[in-house]
């Protein structure tokens, strides 16, 4: 029980810090106390050290001599770089994905994206469009590929939050709803093809609202 404790823990903490993070209320520069935050979540500092450890790892926070852990930045130019490692990377994942899809996965898939199109807000549009993104690759049975796109999935939902998007209204993704058309179809290729176009365009959109 103690062992489950110490690894369920500081995984709460990263990812309430992680979301302040994506969404801007954290901002770049920010600094990061452990007293504060081991106070906030009423636990002592080695849980906090894990998750700022964790959101290290991720490219979230930065820890420098005399100045603290703060909260790193976000550069802009990379933003291509990232939209065309997730096509790739993506890509990927899906083609071995599809290999362990069922009809049920396929209605779960077909849920997630309705979910999504209720959303009214961008926050909860974001959370759904990444977990969209995510569950399309998760039965790929390659933890490592997962892991680095979950990575660029985090860059992609802090460049869009720094994008400062207009107010948002409920919207229905016509190209999330083409890639499940393939996939009902056993068209991988194809949908694999949607894919790649529709996180490229997503990333030359974010590019526009950035000022690139």
């Amino acid at each position: 029980m103690a062992d489950t404790y110490k690894e369920t823990l500081p995984a709460q903490i990263a990812l309430v810090l992680s979301d302040r993070i994506i969404t801007g209320q954290l901002p770049a520069g920010a600094k990061l106390r452990q007293d504060h935050i081991a106070a906030e979540f009423k636990t002592s500092h080695v849980p906090v050290r894990e998750a700022f450890r964790r959101l290290e790892a991720r490219g979230l926070l930065i820890s420098i001599p005399r100045r603290g852990v703060r909260v790193t930045g976000i550069d802009p130019n990379q933003r291509r770089e990232v939209a065309e490692m997730r096509a790739s990377l993506e890509v990927l994942a899906l083609r071995h994905a599809s290999l362990n899809f069922d009809r049920n996965y396929l209605v779960y898939l077909g849920n997630l994206n309705q979910q999504q199109s209720e959303c009214d807000t961008i926050q909860s549009w974001e959370a759904a469009n990444r977990t969209f993104h995510q569950a399309l690759i998760k039965l790929c049975k390659m933890p490592r590929l997962i892991s680095s796109i979950e990575d660029l999935h985090i860059s992609s939902a802090r460049f869009l939050f720094a994008a400062k998007p207009n107010k948002w209204e409920p919207r229905v993704d016509h190209e999330h709803l083409a890639i499940l058309d393939a996939l009902r179809k056993g068209q991988i290729e194809v949908a694999c093809a949607i894919l790649a176009q529709h996180v490229r365009r997503a990333g030359r959109r974010l590019g526009g609202r950035l000022g690139r």
